[in-house]
């Protein structure tokens, strides 16, 4: 189905801003999915144009750090394969869910997820020693909780990854940034797939929108801002104010 323009000039800017929020500091689906929900988009169809959508950012960065050879290949192996196994998990669990019970859901996690990742310590800069085989148990217990947060819901996983990536299983800053890359592209797709195959996705809509996130990762990755975190609270603290107004005028009209 072919989306209005009134709903494309809302959801195209948003998850334009949402990419380049989420090239400097994160947290861009804290941006992308209120803005489908914003344009009046049901919740489930929501959450699953938003995974296409933000799927075409992921790909090309995610090749991008590969081709720069901040991917470990053979660590990623196991929490790849963790992260898209909860992902299945957690958007089979979201389709579940009625969608008016699902959309009380979606506006307790917002702002919970805004907080944990908008308040995030800072990461280790370096490597800490652990054995091999217990590094990738660790970081695939880690995927497979994060991958089912991703497929249930999905703003701020990428974070959380890189969070207890160097915080549980003790990779340095820029080793738990390749990885969470590839392992939150893993369960992005997961739960794509997931979603499609429920007729919970708007292909024309995500494809759309898609174009103008890759614009925004790749205009947001060009610059250089010191203080970039500064300018994503205010900005996601906005969308999220108008995304409670939008669902509050909703229920009493």
């Amino acid at each position: 189905m072919l989306p209005d323009l009134s709903t494309l000039l809302i959801v195209c800017p948003l998850v334009f801003l949402g990419g380049f929020v989420d090239s400097i500091a994160g947290g861009g689906g804290l941006i992308t999915l209120p803005g489908y929900l914003i344009a009046g988009i049901p919740p489930h169809l929501a959450i699953g144009t938003n995974k296409l959508s933000s799927a075409m950012g992921m790909c090309i960065s995610t090749i991008r750090l590969w081709r720069g050879g901040f991917i470990d290949m053979g660590l990623a192996v196991v929490p790849v394969a963790a992260a898209f196994a909860g992902s299945l998990a957690g958007a089979a669990a979201a389709l579940m869910v009625p969608a008016s019970v699902f959309q009380i859901i979606l506006l307790c996690c917002l702002p919970l997820s805004a907080v944990i990742v908008l308040r995030k310590k800072s990461l280790e800069p370096e490597h800490q020693d652990m054995p091999p085989m217990r590094r990738r148990l660790l970081l695939g217990l880690c995927a497979f909780v994060c991958g089912a947060y991703d497929g249930f819901y999905g703003p701020g996983a990428g974070t959380f990854m890189l969070l207890a990536f160097s915080a549980v299983a003790k990779l340095g800053v820029r080793d738990a940034a390749g990885q969470m890359k590839i392992v939150n592209f893993s369960s992005g797709m997961a739960a794509l797939v997931t979603f499609a195959a429920a007729g919970e996705v708007n292909w024309a809509l995500g494809l759309s929108a898609g174009v103008f996130g890759v614009a925004g990762h790749y205009i947001g990755s060009g610059l250089v801002m010191k203080n970039g975190s500064r300018i994503v609270r205010p900005i996601i603290a906005l969308v999220l104010l108008l995304l409670f107004v939008k669902t509050a005028w909703d229920y009493l009209a």
